[in-house]
Order: C-alpha cells, then structure tokens, then sequence
C-alpha cells in the first residue's frame, strides 16, 4: 500500500519519521512521502524528514501550549501553506494519506481534524487518520483534547486507526523510554501493514493486496490493529497451531485498542516464509477472526517475507463500540468537566472582596 504521511504535532512528527525510517530500513517502499508539520519550531529541528512550521503569526514558533482551539484556528489559517508543502509529495502512485498525530496536545488534536478535512477536498484517494491516544497517567487536559479531537477526526477521516499508549509500553518504563518504544512498536506494525501486498521476494499463494485494507476501512469510524509474532516450524504442516496461536495472541492480547474485539470487518494477515505458512491454518484462523468479532467480513491472506518467524497482523474495522473507547471517552468527559470546575473556581478566587484592594 503506497502511502504518504503527514504528522501533525510533536508526536506525529516523530511517530512519521520513525514510521518512514523503519519502511526505509524494511526496503518495503511502502512510505512514498512524509511531512512533519507544527507550530513549534524546536520540535521540527529534531526531525530528519521534511518540515513545514505554521502558526509563526499567532505564536511565533513557540507552540499553542496545549490549546487544541488555538491549534485548529491555526492550521485552518496556514492550511493553504501546507498544501503547498505537500505538492508534489501526493502523485498519482499514492493509493492513501495517513494524517498522523497525537491527540493529546494542542497542534496535533486541533490541527489533525482541520488537514484531514483540507485534504479530503483536494485528493481522491483515501485520508485516514492514526491517532495515539493519551495514557490514563496523563493530565486532564490531554484526555479532554483527546476526546474533543477523536470525534472530529473521526467525522472527517475516512477511517481513523486508533492506538492507546497503554497498549504497548512496560510499566516501569521512563515517559522517554515509554514514548521511544510505543513508537517502533507501531512502526513495527503499521509499517508491516503499509507493506502488504506490495511487491516483496516470494509468491505468496493468498496476496494481500492495498484494496483489502481499503475494503476492510471502507465503513469509516475507529480502526485498531493487532500483532503477534511466533518462531515457525520447519514445514508448514508444523505451523498450523502456531498461526491459530499467534492470530489468537495478536486479538486477544496485542491490539492497539486493547479490549476492542467487536468490529463492522477485519483482515487477518499472515506474514512469513510463503512455502511455512498452511493453508489449513490460515483459513481456521480466519474462521476463528470472524467468530470472535461477529463480522461476516472478514478478508485474509499471505505476506511473503524472509524471517524464521511467523506474524499475524489483524486490522479491525468499525470497533467504536467496544468497551474501550467508551471508558476513554467517559474519561474524556471526565477529564473535560473538571477543567471546567477549575475554570470556575479560578474565577470566583478573582471576584474575592479581599482581593479587590490588591487591584
């Protein structure tokens, strides 16, 4: 699946490079085009891919300090700067754009909603969004700019895959530590997504080709992703159970929304030596995917690739109702009614009659 990305923000642009950077280091050539775009300019000086800075007018490449209102205005004015920036990246080789944030922040979840919707008016072909999710260890103001921003991005997005930061991350890990490894553990996976079906050393007898994922996106709403890897047998008789096993495992246990299991469609991809991956299991796989989503839409297939493991991808499609997103959004909501609180406190605090001879 060719595909161009766009991160907004300071974690979408690093979750775009790392995703360009393991494409390049995979020699898959899925990635044709990545652009990272913030109103901070001492984030953009990090990145290696190119950059477009916005907002310069309003706050002077310093950022919107969490203020997703003041992201949204400001890449609705800069938007036109944008899309120059993108010229030339979007050809006609280009079969989806991916707009890339973390919904937490100010530029990312007011600006991510805002180019989706731009780019929706200018390009034919698919705009989804990946959004990361802030951990339930983050401020409020991040869990309310998240649920604010989900919704948006939800309407204006083709689909948008959504990945929690308490899916995958230890513990006891460092917020650097945390960040950097939730960041090649989704590079790991999209960018194995991104790369299925494309034309990669080996026949595989099932293809997986970028129509299925598009078909498996197609209703719109909240997409997750699943991954579970196992070291394969020496025949492909010997890796029936092994592939039953690790397409359980990447469902169950290795989904970017944990607990989403409910979907509108799924696509199950099994990745591996072409002549170790059984037919037998693949189908029983398959079978066991559309039995534990109840959908009767549920494509799957091979991806040739040279490893002495095997790996199950499953894309979920339309998994908004699961019981994930509904304790986010409740703690969304939350978050949101006690910044209000907050505000009114703060303001009453000012009306004070003590306070009025200090003014």
């Amino acid at each position: 699946m060719k595909v161009v990305l766009i991160g907004v923000g300071q974690a979408g642009g690093k979750l775009t490079q790392r995703l360009a950077e393991f494409d390049q280091e995979m020699g898959f050539g899925a990635v044709k085009g990545a652009l990272a775009v913030n109103t901070a300019e001492a984030d953009l000086r990090n990145l290696d891919i190119e950059t477009q800075l916005v907002g310069q007018d309003r706050v002077n490449g310093h950022g919107v300090g969490g203020d997703n209102e003041l992201g949204a205005e400001v890449m609705q004015a800069d938007a036109i700067e944008v899309m120059d920036a993108l010229d030339g990246k979007i050809t006609a080789e280009a079969e989806a754009i991916f707009v890339v944030a973390g919904l937490g922040g100010g530029t990312g979840s007011g600006g991510a909603p805002v180019l989706a919707k731009e780019l929706q008016r200018v390009y034919s072909v698919p705009v989804y969004g990946l959004g990361i999710l802030p951990g339930r260890g983050e401020g409020a103001m991040y869990q309310a700019n998240a649920g604010r921003s989900l919704k948006t991005l939800v309407r204006e997005a083709d689909a948008t895959l959504l990945v929690d930061n308490d899916a995958w991350h230890d513990a006891g890990e460092s917020v650097e530590e945390a960040f950097a490894s939730i960041n090649q553990n989704i590079a790991q996976r999209v960018g194995l997504l991104f790369a299925s079906g494309e034309n990669i050393d080996g026949v595989a007898e099932s293809v997986v080709d970028s129509s299925e994922i598009i078909n498996t996106l197609r209703e719109g709403g909240i997409a997750c992703l699943g991954y579970a890897s196992a070291l394969g047998g020496d025949t492909a008789e010997d890796n029936i159970n092994a592939v039953t096993t690790i397409t359980r495992n990447a469902l169950l246990t290795g989904t970017s929304l944990p607990d989403a299991t409910t979907a509108d469609s799924a696509l199950l991809i099994i990745a591996g030596e072409p002549d170790l991956i059984p037919r037998k299991g693949v189908e029983k796989a398959r079978k066991w995917v559309e039995d534990e989503t109840g959908s009767l839409q549920v494509r799957g297939g091979d991806f040739p690739l040279e490893s002495d493991r095997l790996a199950a991808l499953v894309l979920l499609g339309g998994v908004e109702r699961s019981r994930r997103v509904d304790e986010f959004m409740e703690r969304a909501k939350e978050a949101r009614e006690r910044q209000q609180r907050d505000e009114v406190d703060h303001t009453e605090a000012f009306q004070n009659d003590e306070l009025d001879d200090l003014f």
